[in-house]
């Protein structure tokens, strides 16, 4: 869309734009309270986001609104639905799925010689739910055709709107379309009403997932004992480079010796400190 027609098209009850000084002090505020950097370039991005907000909470400008979630006293309510705003929640159903292919033909059966009855697994920043989703499938699958190991998933992000919707489990059916036939047919709830367009996923892979709120940049994670198997993908992009390293020293913390650690295929540890060594594409195991 070409600037001018953008104009036409800007939303009639709030149609200014952050000013440059409210934009550097916003992105201080998410900084601080997610970690996420926003660069200057974001700006416009962040003022669309910002728009819904700034009229549900009955302010006539975005600079008014700025003004409001700028205020020291503003409540811990307000500032959750401002970071729920500027999170970034793409994901999908087997996503980089040389991943899944790793742990299935991989991880689980080297746990599965050592003896191991159970498996531990967290999903941070887990967006809707796909990527627990998916996760279950194949450990559901995989105890059943090997006789184990049980497994537990834990699964959490920042924002608490798409943390109501993975716990919901439901999708609309073009989205499930990357699950395998074999594991649709068992693990996806197809609607009575065939004019649904909406799937649910089967109860019984919904009970083995605990969802819960975690901020990432928080010194402690309050998750019990370490995991066998942690996915934390996608999301060190968006932090800068001492962030990054905080999280991944943290992520480090909650795995288990000889653990597994898995990255988005675009990210890289390069140059931290850490206890990790490489084993395949973005998937590191504890020493």
């Amino acid at each position: 869309m070409s600037e001018l027609a953008s104009v036409f098209f800007e939303p009639p009850d709030c149609p200014d734009r952050i000013e440059t000084a409210q934009f550097h002090a916003l992105a201080a505020l998410i900084h601080a309270e997610a970690g996420i950097n926003l660069q200057s370039s974001k700006q416009t991005m962040l003022e669309g986001r910002l728009r819904r907000r700034a009229r549900t909470t009955g302010h006539a400008s975005l600079r008014d609104y700025c003004a409001f979630i700028l205020d020291p006293a503003v409540s811990p309510h307000e500032l959750e639905h401002l970071i729920n705003a500027v999170t970034t929640n793409k994901t999908d159903f087997f996503r980089e799925p040389r991943h899944f292919d790793y742990l299935v033909d991989s991880v689980l059966p080297a746990y599965l010689e050592e003896g191991r009855r159970a498996i531990r697994c967290w999903s941070a920043a887990c967006s809707i739910g796909a990527e627990p989703y998916t996760l279950a499938m194949l450990f559901d699958e995989f105890a059943g055709r090997r006789g184990g190991p049980e497994y537990r998933i834990v699964a959490t992000d920042l924002d608490t709107d798409v943390l109501a919707a993975a716990i919901r489990g439901v999708y609309p059916r073009e989205m499930v379309e990357p699950v395998p036939l074999h594991l649709r047919r068992r693990y996806v709830l197809e609607p009575k009403d065939p004019e649904r367009g909406e799937v649910r996923i089967a109860a019984e892979l919904r009970r083995k997932i605990g969802f819960g709120r975690l901020n990432l940049i928080d010194r402690f994670y309050p998750l019990g004992e370490p995991f066998d198997v942690i996915f934390c993908r996608n999301v060190l992009i968006y932090f800068d480079k001492p962030t990054q390293e905080a999280v991944v020293t943290r992520l480090c913390e909650q795995l288990q010796p000889g653990g597994y650690l898995f990255l988005g295929h675009s990210e890289s540890i390069s140059g931290f400190r850490h206890c990790l060594e490489p084993v395949g594409g973005t998937v590191f195991q504890r020493k």
